[in-house]
This record gives structure tokens, C-alpha cells and sequence, in this order.
């Protein structure tokens, strides 16, 4: 499915993936929160590319910001940042909660991955927190269908951190 300057539409279920414009600082702070784990921001991590959003994903054409829309209602993010001449990092994947079991996660994964093409990275790379009392199941299921390798589980603070990455110069059907 092509991008077009306007976002990704899909058809079927009216979600609509776009760039982040200035409108959508205020739902952007909040997907944010309620995706903290036990509402902490964790120790590596300030929290400042949401509150500079334009600054950190829309000065350096290998960063963006995205955000998907249902009926005009913001209901997930994502951005990715450059990480050196070939590698791409998604980071700030978040899903309203009532959204969570929609297709807005794959949505917002594809359009982060066809940037990360367009751009020329060679590798896409992902990190993951969540408690070590739930199943990582839906995380993982999603970057399994786009091809992700899990690289490793760590244990921070009490919460496991998956990592995960996609090679982009290999067919992901070859073994």
C-alpha cells in the first residue's frame, strides 16, 4: 500500500496514518502517559522528544512523527529516529487502549517501515517494555508478522525490555 504526502488511508476500517502536525500535542502527551508502565517514565528514557515532537522527528528527514486517525480522533502514534547512516529506531509506539485489539498498531508499524525504506536503512531496530506478569503475546505477534528477528529479553527494574530488529536488504521469505 503506497504512502502519499496526506498519510496512508485504509479503506476498510477508516484509519488514516498522517503526519504529526501541531494540533496533536495535546493527544500525543496523552497516548504517551497512559502508555507508561505503572505510570513511570523509565530511568534511560526523559520523555523529551514528546514534549519537542516538531525539534526531535520533523528537523532531519531520516526522523518522523506519525499519528493515526479514526473518524478524525487521534487514536495511536509512532516515530522513528535515525540511528546512524543505515539503521532506523522506532520508538513511541502507543495505541489508545479501546484501540488496542485494531489493526492501528499494524497501520502505524508500516508506515514507519516504508519511511525506514525510503530513506535507504538497512536495518530497522525496536524496544519494548512491559511487566514480567503479563504475556508479551500482542507485541510480539505484530512485529512477527512484519518479519522482526527478537534479538534478546532483559530484565530492567522489574520489567522485561524485548528488542527487536528487521533487516530491510533481505526478503523476509527467505530463510
Amino acid at each position: 500500500m503506497g504512502m502519499s504526502a496526506s498519510g496512508l488511508q485504509d479503506q476498510f476500517n477508516g484509519i488514516v496514518v498522517r503526519s504529526y502536525a501541531d494540533a496533536d500535542c495535546g493527544v500525543v502527551g496523552g497516548l504517551f502517559s497512559d502508555g507508561l508502565l505503572a505510570g513511570q517514565i523509565p530511568v534511560n528514557d526523559t520523555g523529551d522528544d514528546i514534549e519537542d515532537v516538531p525539534g526531535t522527528y520533523l528537523t532531519d528527514e531520516g526522523n518522523h512523527f506519525w499519528v493515526a486517525q479514526i473518524d478524525g480522533r487521534a487514536r495511536g502514534m509512532i516515530g522513528v529516529v535515525r540511528r546512524g547512516d543505515h539503521v532506523g529506531e522506532i520508538r513511541r509506539l502507543r495505541v489508545e487502549k479501546g484501540w488496542q485489539d485494531s489493526p492501528v498498531a499494524a497501520r502505524l508499524v508500516e508506515a514507519a517501515i516504508e519511511h525506514c525504506r525510503h530513506h535507504g536503512f538497512l536495518k530497522v531496530v525496536f524496544n519494548t517494555r512491559y511487566d514480567s506478569r503479563e504475556e508479551p503475546g500482542a507485541v510480539e505477534g505484530l512485529f512477527d508478522r512484519f518479519a522482526f528477528q527478537h534479538t534478546r529479553t532483559k530484565n530492567v527494574q522489574g520489567k522485561e525490555l524485548l528488542e527487536f530488529y528487521l533487516d530491510l536488504y533481505r526478503d523476509p521469505q527467505q530463510p
